[in-house]
């Protein structure tokens, strides 16, 4: 799939998730963004349509995207950090990858904060043949901030958005929750699933909706001192006793 050919003045409104949807496409920032996605394109010829965007300073960097020299006022406009880092790059939105042997997924109900969703797709990256699934309402995944809390792990995991909750029945076999009650996390029964839910950051997952898929619940014990675990960690923990 070929990409639309874009003004510059079109290339700023990527920052808005709105235009992002409507283009196809997003932007990232950054030397070892840049790095990352190069390595994903090497894989995948379809991020080999990515156009680069670079201040003078950076017009030596190797690369085998269509690259644009801009000036620093140019830059300016292209950056969505305080200070610019002279290298920008437009990347096209792909479709997910079909699913591999073995692989599982992650599913995200509403998830709110970019920070935690790029944290969630490192450890995913890391640990590696898994999927991550989002929830209708869900933060946007090409985000500026969930890209770079992601640290490129957004170009190696298989991505999906807006994924009804309800449809993960007729999905998969079998489904797991994360929730406050149930067999430890640790336990051997935990590794026996295709699919694992994690809830919104503040209300978790809705009790109704997750009623009707009747997941086993699994949870990651703790001391009682405090009521609940960062989500990111949450699903941190989670994978790791999955691969362990």
């Amino acid at each position: 799939m070929k990409q639309r050919a874009m003004k510059f003045e079109d290339i700023r409104k990527l920052h808005q998730r709105k235009y992002r949807e409507e283009f196809g496409c997003f932007l990232i920032e950054g030397e070892h963004l840049v790095l990352e996605l190069q390595k994903a394109a090497a894989a995948n010829l379809s991020l080999q349509q990515c156009e680069l965007y670079v201040t003078r300073d950076w017009e030596h960097w190797r690369s085998a995207f269509t690259t644009h020299v801009v000036t620093e006022a140019q830059m300016a406009r292209l950056s969505d950090t305080r200070t610019p880092q002279g290298i920008v790059a437009r990347v096209p939105i792909l479709p997910p990858v079909p699913a591999q042997t073995g692989e599982r997924a992650i599913y995200l109900h509403e998830i709110q904060d970019p920070g935690n969703l790029g944290t969630i797709l490192r450890t995913l990256a890391w640990f590696g043949n898994l999927r991550c699934l989002l929830g209708p309402g869900s933060v946007d995944p090409h985000n500026s901030k969930a890209v770079r809390a992601s640290m490129g792990a957004i170009f190696h995991v298989p991505l999906e958005s807006d994924v009804p909750l309800e449809t993960l029945r007729t999905r998969f076999g079998r489904v797991a929750a994360l929730d406050l009650h149930g067999e430890a996390v640790s336990s051997a029964a935990f590794g026996g699933f295709d699919c694992y839910l994690f809830g919104n950051e503040a209300r978790g997952l809705p009790a109704d909706l997750v009623a009707a898929l009747c997941p086993v619940s699994f949870t990651i014990n703790g001391s009682g001192m405090i009521e609940s675990l960062n989500l990111a960690s949450s699903v941190n923990i989670a994978v790791y006793e999955l691969m362990r």
